[in-house]
Protein backbone atom coordinates (compact mmCIF):
# COMPACT_ATOMS: atom_id res chain seq x y z
CA UNK A 1 0.00 0.00 0.00
CA UNK A 2 1.37 3.65 -1.05
CA UNK A 3 1.39 5.67 1.75
CA UNK A 4 1.36 9.26 -0.10
CA UNK A 5 -1.44 11.00 -1.58
CA UNK A 6 -2.65 11.35 -5.07
CA UNK A 7 -3.71 14.35 -6.91
CA UNK A 8 -2.70 17.86 -6.24
CA UNK A 9 -3.94 17.71 -2.48
CA UNK A 10 -0.84 15.09 -1.76
CA UNK A 11 1.40 15.32 -4.47
CA UNK A 12 1.31 19.10 -5.61
CA UNK A 13 1.77 19.35 -9.57
CA UNK A 14 3.63 16.01 -10.07
CA UNK A 15 0.26 13.71 -9.41
CA UNK A 16 -2.36 13.41 -11.76
CA UNK A 17 -5.34 11.61 -12.48
CA UNK A 18 -6.43 9.82 -15.41
CA UNK A 19 -8.08 12.24 -17.96
CA UNK A 20 -11.71 11.44 -18.05
CA UNK A 21 -12.98 14.44 -20.45
CA UNK A 22 -13.21 14.14 -23.86
CA UNK A 23 -11.88 17.52 -24.81
CA UNK A 24 -7.83 18.11 -24.76
CA UNK A 25 -6.27 20.46 -21.93
CA UNK A 26 -4.34 22.82 -23.39
CA UNK A 27 -0.32 22.12 -24.09
CA UNK A 28 2.10 24.42 -23.12
CA UNK A 29 0.70 27.30 -21.33
CA UNK A 30 1.88 28.41 -17.80
CA UNK A 31 -0.55 26.05 -16.57
CA UNK A 32 0.76 22.83 -18.35
CA UNK A 33 4.62 24.39 -17.55
CA UNK A 34 3.15 23.27 -13.94
CA UNK A 35 1.40 20.38 -14.33
CA UNK A 36 1.92 18.71 -17.65
CA UNK A 37 0.56 15.28 -15.81
CA UNK A 38 -3.47 15.83 -16.63
CA UNK A 39 -2.47 16.59 -20.18
CA UNK A 40 -0.37 13.54 -21.21
CA UNK A 41 -2.36 11.29 -19.53
CA UNK A 42 -5.05 12.63 -21.81
CA UNK A 43 -3.02 12.43 -24.93
CA UNK A 44 -1.39 8.61 -24.13
CA UNK A 45 -5.39 7.82 -23.66
CA UNK A 46 -7.06 9.77 -26.93
CA UNK A 47 -4.07 10.41 -29.16
CA UNK A 48 -1.29 8.60 -28.19
CA UNK A 49 0.68 10.19 -31.03
CA UNK A 50 -0.37 13.63 -32.17
CA UNK A 51 0.61 16.59 -34.62
CA UNK A 52 0.57 19.56 -33.04
CA UNK A 53 2.10 22.82 -33.63
CA UNK A 54 4.72 23.94 -31.21
CA UNK A 55 4.86 27.77 -29.54
CA UNK A 56 8.45 27.67 -32.15
CA UNK A 57 5.62 27.22 -35.08
CA UNK A 58 7.24 23.94 -36.02
CA UNK A 59 4.58 21.69 -36.32
CA UNK A 60 5.45 18.22 -34.60
CA UNK A 61 4.26 14.46 -33.81
CA UNK A 62 4.25 14.08 -29.85
CA UNK A 63 4.77 10.12 -28.52
CA UNK A 64 3.20 9.59 -25.19
CA UNK A 65 3.10 5.85 -24.62
CA UNK A 66 5.66 4.01 -23.15
CA UNK A 67 5.67 1.28 -25.47
CA UNK A 68 5.76 4.07 -28.63
CA UNK A 69 8.40 5.90 -26.93
CA UNK A 70 10.84 2.91 -26.28
CA UNK A 71 10.52 1.87 -29.81
CA UNK A 72 10.67 5.37 -31.59
CA UNK A 73 13.83 6.18 -29.13
CA UNK A 74 15.75 3.42 -30.77
CA UNK A 75 14.20 3.10 -34.21
CA UNK A 76 17.12 4.35 -36.54
CA UNK A 77 14.90 5.82 -39.34
CA UNK A 78 14.31 8.73 -37.01
CA UNK A 79 17.67 11.04 -37.37
CA UNK A 80 18.73 13.07 -34.98
CA UNK A 81 20.08 15.52 -37.45
CA UNK A 82 18.30 18.64 -38.41
CA UNK A 83 19.06 18.71 -42.06
CA UNK A 84 16.12 16.00 -42.56
CA UNK A 85 13.72 18.78 -41.59
CA UNK A 86 15.33 21.50 -43.10
CA UNK A 87 15.17 19.97 -46.70
CA UNK A 88 12.10 18.07 -46.86
CA UNK A 89 9.61 19.03 -44.18
CA UNK A 90 6.49 21.34 -45.54
CA UNK A 91 5.68 21.70 -41.77
CA UNK A 92 8.47 23.59 -40.02
CA UNK A 93 9.06 27.16 -40.40
CA UNK A 94 10.17 27.89 -37.18
CA UNK A 95 13.36 26.63 -35.13
CA UNK A 96 14.48 23.78 -34.05
CA UNK A 97 17.62 22.39 -31.87
CA UNK A 98 19.34 24.68 -29.04
CA UNK A 99 19.34 28.36 -28.91
CA UNK A 100 22.20 30.00 -30.81
CA UNK A 101 24.03 26.68 -31.27
CA UNK A 102 23.70 27.46 -35.54
CA UNK A 103 25.44 30.65 -35.16
CA UNK A 104 28.04 29.63 -33.09
CA UNK A 105 28.71 26.99 -35.31
CA UNK A 106 28.17 24.35 -32.81
CA UNK A 107 26.49 21.80 -34.66
CA UNK A 108 28.30 18.77 -34.58
CA UNK A 109 27.80 17.05 -31.55
CA UNK A 110 26.36 13.69 -29.78
CA UNK A 111 22.49 15.53 -30.53
CA UNK A 112 22.32 16.44 -33.77
CA UNK A 113 24.77 13.51 -35.53
CA UNK A 114 23.52 9.96 -36.92
CA UNK A 115 26.27 6.90 -37.03
CA UNK A 116 29.31 7.01 -38.17
CA UNK A 117 29.74 10.49 -37.13
CA UNK A 118 27.74 9.45 -33.52
CA UNK A 119 29.72 6.26 -32.97
CA UNK A 120 32.95 7.52 -33.04
CA UNK A 121 32.64 10.84 -31.14
CA UNK A 122 30.41 8.57 -28.49
CA UNK A 123 33.32 6.27 -28.45
CA UNK A 124 35.80 9.37 -27.68
CA UNK A 125 33.63 10.62 -25.28
CA UNK A 126 32.65 8.07 -22.95
CA UNK A 127 35.56 7.63 -21.37
CA UNK A 128 35.09 10.57 -19.12
CA UNK A 129 32.10 8.63 -18.50
CA UNK A 130 33.05 5.12 -16.76
CA UNK A 131 32.21 3.82 -13.45
CA UNK A 132 35.36 3.96 -12.76
CA UNK A 133 36.28 7.47 -13.67
CA UNK A 134 32.79 8.43 -11.79
CA UNK A 135 33.69 7.25 -8.72
CA UNK A 136 36.90 8.92 -8.89
CA UNK A 137 35.00 12.23 -9.38
CA UNK A 138 32.61 11.46 -6.14
CA UNK A 139 34.97 13.56 -3.49
CA UNK A 140 35.17 16.46 -5.94
CA UNK A 141 31.08 16.31 -5.57
CA UNK A 142 31.06 15.90 -1.87
CA UNK A 143 33.42 18.77 -1.45
CA UNK A 144 31.18 21.16 -3.90
CA UNK A 145 27.90 20.09 -2.02
CA UNK A 146 29.45 21.18 1.52
CA UNK A 147 30.60 23.85 0.18
CA UNK A 148 27.59 24.92 -1.10
CA UNK A 149 25.60 24.49 1.87
CA UNK A 150 27.98 25.80 4.28
CA UNK A 151 27.17 29.29 2.60
CA UNK A 152 23.55 29.15 3.37
CA UNK A 153 23.06 26.77 6.39
CA UNK A 154 23.54 29.30 9.29
CA UNK A 155 20.92 31.70 7.49
CA UNK A 156 17.59 29.00 8.41
CA UNK A 157 16.73 29.84 4.40
CA UNK A 158 17.56 29.46 0.99
CA UNK A 159 16.42 29.03 -2.64
CA UNK A 160 17.68 25.50 -3.30
CA UNK A 161 17.73 25.82 -6.96
CA UNK A 162 19.92 29.42 -7.21
CA UNK A 163 22.01 28.35 -4.27
CA UNK A 164 22.43 24.52 -4.35
CA UNK A 165 21.13 22.91 -7.56
CA UNK A 166 22.51 24.87 -10.63
CA UNK A 167 26.26 26.01 -9.14
CA UNK A 168 26.47 22.08 -8.46
CA UNK A 169 26.34 20.47 -11.63
CA UNK A 170 28.24 23.64 -13.55
CA UNK A 171 30.86 23.66 -11.16
CA UNK A 172 31.62 19.63 -11.63
CA UNK A 173 31.23 19.98 -15.19
CA UNK A 174 33.57 22.19 -15.26
CA UNK A 175 36.22 20.66 -13.27
CA UNK A 176 35.51 17.49 -15.71
CA UNK A 177 35.93 19.61 -19.07
CA UNK A 178 38.91 21.13 -17.11
CA UNK A 179 38.09 24.73 -17.29
CA UNK A 180 40.30 26.44 -14.28
CA UNK A 181 38.95 27.62 -11.17
CA UNK A 182 39.32 31.51 -12.28
CA UNK A 183 37.13 30.99 -15.47
CA UNK A 184 34.00 28.77 -13.73
CA UNK A 185 32.07 31.96 -12.69
CA UNK A 186 31.91 33.03 -16.41
CA UNK A 187 30.84 29.62 -17.44
CA UNK A 188 28.15 29.91 -14.75
CA UNK A 189 26.84 33.59 -16.08
CA UNK A 190 26.78 32.23 -19.46
CA UNK A 191 24.65 28.94 -18.25
CA UNK A 192 22.41 31.35 -16.56
CA UNK A 193 21.64 33.51 -19.80
CA UNK A 194 21.31 30.19 -21.34
CA UNK A 195 19.01 28.64 -19.61
CA UNK A 196 17.47 32.28 -19.07
CA UNK A 197 17.58 31.32 -15.17
CA UNK A 198 18.61 34.61 -12.84
CA UNK A 199 18.28 35.43 -9.18
CA UNK A 200 14.68 35.89 -8.15
CA UNK A 201 13.81 39.81 -8.15
CA UNK A 202 16.49 40.44 -11.34
CA UNK A 203 15.59 41.09 -14.65
CA UNK A 204 15.75 38.77 -16.63
CA UNK A 205 18.46 38.25 -19.83
CA UNK A 206 18.06 41.26 -22.70
CA UNK A 207 16.81 40.09 -25.62
CA UNK A 208 19.29 38.19 -27.82
CA UNK A 209 21.41 36.88 -24.86
CA UNK A 210 21.20 33.73 -25.15
CA UNK A 211 22.53 33.83 -28.57
CA UNK A 212 25.44 36.26 -27.29
CA UNK A 213 25.97 33.17 -24.31
CA UNK A 214 26.54 30.71 -26.25
CA UNK A 215 28.44 32.66 -28.61
CA UNK A 216 31.05 33.58 -25.53
CA UNK A 217 30.95 30.02 -24.73
CA UNK A 218 32.25 28.74 -27.64
CA UNK A 219 34.95 31.52 -27.94
CA UNK A 220 36.36 30.47 -24.89
CA UNK A 221 36.17 27.25 -26.19
CA UNK A 222 38.02 27.52 -29.03
CA UNK A 223 40.75 29.73 -26.58
CA UNK A 224 40.67 27.14 -24.25
CA UNK A 225 40.90 24.30 -26.96
CA UNK A 226 44.40 25.94 -28.13
CA UNK A 227 45.70 26.48 -24.56
CA UNK A 228 45.20 22.44 -24.00
CA UNK A 229 46.62 21.27 -27.00
CA UNK A 230 49.99 23.70 -25.62
CA UNK A 231 49.19 22.55 -22.14
CA UNK A 232 47.32 19.17 -21.68
CA UNK A 233 46.34 18.06 -18.19
CA UNK A 234 43.94 15.09 -17.36
CA UNK A 235 40.61 16.65 -18.32
CA UNK A 236 38.12 15.78 -20.98
CA UNK A 237 39.04 18.93 -23.47
CA UNK A 238 42.60 17.09 -23.22
CA UNK A 239 41.27 13.56 -23.91
CA UNK A 240 39.65 14.79 -26.72
CA UNK A 241 42.80 16.75 -28.00
CA UNK A 242 45.43 13.94 -27.70
CA UNK A 243 42.77 11.75 -29.27
CA UNK A 244 42.60 13.72 -32.42
CA UNK A 245 46.09 14.03 -32.51
CA UNK A 246 46.19 10.29 -32.59
CA UNK A 247 44.05 10.06 -35.86
CA UNK A 248 40.71 9.52 -34.22
CA UNK A 249 40.04 12.99 -36.68
CA UNK A 250 38.44 15.20 -34.53
CA UNK A 251 37.81 19.15 -35.54
CA UNK A 252 38.67 21.94 -33.54
CA UNK A 253 34.69 22.42 -34.08
CA UNK A 254 33.54 18.92 -33.10
CA UNK A 255 35.73 19.36 -29.62
CA UNK A 256 34.36 22.76 -28.90
CA UNK A 257 30.79 21.53 -29.95
CA UNK A 258 31.51 18.22 -27.84
CA UNK A 259 32.18 20.68 -24.73
CA UNK A 260 29.40 22.72 -25.35
CA UNK A 261 26.80 19.81 -25.88
CA UNK A 262 28.40 18.38 -22.25
CA UNK A 263 28.37 21.27 -20.28
CA UNK A 264 24.91 22.42 -21.87
CA UNK A 265 23.15 18.80 -21.11
CA UNK A 266 25.64 17.74 -18.31
CA UNK A 267 24.44 20.46 -15.98
CA UNK A 268 20.90 21.75 -16.57
CA UNK A 269 19.30 17.82 -16.27
CA UNK A 270 21.45 17.52 -13.04
CA UNK A 271 19.88 20.70 -12.11
CA UNK A 272 16.61 19.83 -12.56
CA UNK A 273 16.65 16.34 -11.29
CA UNK A 274 18.15 17.76 -7.84
CA UNK A 275 15.21 20.63 -8.01
CA UNK A 276 12.41 18.45 -8.85
CA UNK A 277 13.48 15.63 -6.89
CA UNK A 278 13.51 17.43 -3.70
CA UNK A 279 10.60 18.96 -4.40
CA UNK A 280 8.99 15.75 -4.78
CA UNK A 281 10.26 14.44 -1.48
CA UNK A 282 9.19 17.53 0.45
CA UNK A 283 5.14 16.77 -1.09
CA UNK A 284 5.59 13.56 -0.09
CA UNK A 285 6.48 13.65 3.67
CA UNK A 286 6.27 10.06 4.23
CA UNK A 287 8.69 8.98 1.31
CA UNK A 288 11.16 11.66 2.50
CA UNK A 289 11.25 10.03 6.11
CA UNK A 290 12.18 7.02 4.60
CA UNK A 291 14.66 7.89 2.72
CA UNK A 292 16.20 10.01 5.48
CA UNK A 293 16.02 7.72 7.68
CA UNK A 294 18.31 5.39 5.38
CA UNK A 295 20.33 8.46 4.80
CA UNK A 296 21.25 8.71 8.73
CA UNK A 297 21.53 4.69 8.72
CA UNK A 298 24.12 4.72 5.11
CA UNK A 299 21.73 2.95 3.34
CA UNK A 300 22.86 3.50 0.06
CA UNK A 301 20.53 0.96 -1.82
CA UNK A 302 17.43 3.04 -0.74
CA UNK A 303 19.28 6.26 -2.03
CA UNK A 304 20.40 4.37 -5.81
CA UNK A 305 16.00 3.41 -6.09
CA UNK A 306 15.26 6.65 -5.07
CA UNK A 307 17.05 8.52 -7.50
CA UNK A 308 15.54 6.40 -10.21
CA UNK A 309 11.83 6.31 -9.14
CA UNK A 310 12.40 10.38 -8.90
CA UNK A 311 13.97 10.45 -12.51
CA UNK A 312 10.66 8.35 -13.49
CA UNK A 313 8.10 10.46 -11.40
CA UNK A 314 8.87 13.69 -11.98
CA UNK A 315 12.17 14.01 -14.21
CA UNK A 316 14.32 16.12 -15.87
CA UNK A 317 14.15 15.71 -19.30
CA UNK A 318 10.39 16.39 -20.17
CA UNK A 319 10.83 15.89 -24.01
CA UNK A 320 13.41 13.49 -25.49
CA UNK A 321 15.68 15.90 -28.49
CA UNK A 322 14.49 16.03 -31.58
CA UNK A 323 14.24 13.25 -34.01
CA UNK A 324 13.46 13.48 -37.89
CA UNK A 325 12.12 11.07 -40.00
CA UNK A 326 14.14 9.78 -43.17
CA UNK A 327 11.39 8.16 -44.86
CA UNK A 328 7.61 7.60 -44.25
CA UNK A 329 7.24 5.13 -41.25
CA UNK A 330 4.72 4.12 -38.58
CA UNK A 331 4.28 4.55 -34.51
CA UNK A 332 1.86 3.78 -33.14
CA UNK A 333 -0.20 2.53 -35.96
CA UNK A 334 -0.28 6.36 -37.10
CA UNK A 335 1.69 7.20 -40.23
CA UNK A 336 4.67 9.50 -40.14
CA UNK A 337 5.86 11.21 -43.46
CA UNK A 338 9.62 11.61 -44.32
CA UNK A 339 10.97 14.77 -42.76
CA UNK A 340 8.42 15.96 -40.54
CA UNK A 341 10.05 15.99 -36.35
CA UNK A 342 9.12 13.50 -33.51
CA UNK A 343 9.70 14.14 -30.12
CA UNK A 344 9.21 11.85 -27.60
CA UNK A 345 7.48 13.09 -24.46
CA UNK A 346 9.33 11.14 -21.63
CA UNK A 347 7.20 12.77 -18.96
CA UNK A 348 4.20 10.90 -20.40
CA UNK A 349 6.07 7.64 -21.39
CA UNK A 350 7.25 7.47 -17.94
CA UNK A 351 4.00 7.97 -16.13
CA UNK A 352 2.35 5.45 -18.42
CA UNK A 353 -0.11 2.53 -16.51
CA UNK A 354 0.61 0.29 -19.37
CA UNK A 355 4.10 -0.14 -17.43
CA UNK A 356 4.01 1.36 -14.25
CA UNK A 357 1.57 0.25 -11.15
CA UNK A 358 0.26 3.67 -9.73
CA UNK A 359 2.46 5.75 -12.49
CA UNK A 360 1.35 8.89 -10.44
CA UNK A 361 2.80 7.49 -6.61
CA UNK A 362 6.01 8.05 -5.51
CA UNK A 363 7.59 5.12 -4.29
CA UNK A 364 11.11 5.59 -3.39
CA UNK A 365 11.33 1.37 -3.16
CA UNK A 366 9.91 0.67 -6.69
CA UNK A 367 12.72 -1.81 -7.97
CA UNK A 368 10.88 -2.23 -11.32
CA UNK A 369 11.79 0.88 -12.59
CA UNK A 370 12.74 0.98 -16.19
CA UNK A 371 12.29 4.26 -16.92
CA UNK A 372 13.35 6.64 -20.45
CA UNK A 373 14.22 9.54 -18.06
CA UNK A 374 17.71 9.84 -19.57
CA UNK A 375 16.49 8.19 -22.64
CA UNK A 376 17.17 4.69 -24.36
CA UNK A 377 19.23 3.25 -27.64
CA UNK A 378 22.36 4.79 -29.04
CA UNK A 379 21.48 8.17 -27.46
CA UNK A 380 20.87 6.95 -23.83
CA UNK A 381 22.55 10.15 -22.30
CA UNK A 382 26.36 9.90 -21.95
CA UNK A 383 26.60 11.48 -18.03
CA UNK A 384 23.89 9.55 -16.41
CA UNK A 385 26.29 8.50 -14.26
CA UNK A 386 28.19 11.44 -13.13
CA UNK A 387 24.45 12.73 -13.12
CA UNK A 388 23.12 10.29 -10.91
CA UNK A 389 26.42 10.38 -9.14
CA UNK A 390 25.21 14.16 -8.44
CA UNK A 391 21.82 13.33 -7.63
CA UNK A 392 22.43 10.88 -5.60
CA UNK A 393 25.25 13.11 -3.16
CA UNK A 394 22.93 16.08 -3.28
CA UNK A 395 19.76 14.82 -1.92
CA UNK A 396 22.07 12.70 0.60
CA UNK A 397 23.76 16.47 1.82
CA UNK A 398 20.18 17.96 2.25
CA UNK A 399 18.80 15.04 3.90
CA UNK A 400 21.78 14.82 6.28
CA UNK A 401 22.46 18.92 7.22
CA UNK A 402 18.89 20.32 6.79
CA UNK A 403 16.80 17.51 8.59
CA UNK A 404 13.45 19.90 9.09
CA UNK A 405 14.01 21.58 5.44
CA UNK A 406 10.25 22.70 4.49
CA UNK A 407 8.80 24.68 1.18
CA UNK A 408 8.83 28.53 2.88
CA UNK A 409 5.80 29.40 0.07
CA UNK A 410 2.77 27.59 -0.89
CA UNK A 411 3.32 25.16 -4.11
CA UNK A 412 0.89 26.78 -6.12
CA UNK A 413 3.25 29.85 -6.02
CA UNK A 414 6.23 28.17 -7.13
CA UNK A 415 6.68 28.88 -11.04
CA UNK A 416 8.09 26.04 -13.44
CA UNK A 417 10.19 26.91 -16.46
CA UNK A 418 9.19 25.18 -18.77
CA UNK A 419 10.28 24.21 -22.36
CA UNK A 420 10.33 21.86 -25.23
CA UNK A 421 12.95 19.80 -24.02
CA UNK A 422 13.54 20.34 -20.15
CA UNK A 423 11.29 20.89 -17.32
CA UNK A 424 12.25 22.57 -13.65
CA UNK A 425 11.46 25.21 -11.12
CA UNK A 426 12.79 28.47 -11.26
CA UNK A 427 12.99 28.80 -7.34
CA UNK A 428 13.31 26.46 -4.78
CA UNK A 429 12.81 28.88 -1.47
CA UNK A 430 13.04 26.60 1.47
CA UNK A 431 13.48 27.10 5.36
CA UNK A 432 15.06 24.92 7.90
CA UNK A 433 16.85 25.38 11.37
CA UNK A 434 20.60 27.04 11.36
CA UNK A 435 22.96 25.01 11.25
CA UNK A 436 25.57 25.98 14.03
CA UNK A 437 29.15 25.39 13.72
Amino acid sequence: MHDDIRGHGGDGPCGAAPASHSLMPPLFDWEFAADPYPAYAWLREHAPVRRTELPSGVEAWLVTRYADARQALADQRLSKNPVHHHETSAHGKGKVGIPGERSANLMTHLLNIDPPDHTRLRRLVSKAFTPARVAEFEPRVRELTDRLIDAFADRGEADLIHEFAFPLPIYAICDLLGVPAEDQDDFRDWAGMMLRHHKPGEPGPPRGGVGRAVKKMRAYLAELIHRKREKPGEDLISGLIRASDHGEHLTENEAAAMAFILLFAGFETTVNLIGNGTYALLRNPRQRALLSDAVAAGDDGLLATAVEELLRYDGPVEIATWRFATEPLEIGGVRVARGEPVLVVLAAADRDPAKFGDPDVLDLRRRDNQHLGYGHGIHYCLGAPLARLEGRLALSALLRRLPDVRLALPPDELRWRGGLIMRGLRTLPVEFAPEHR
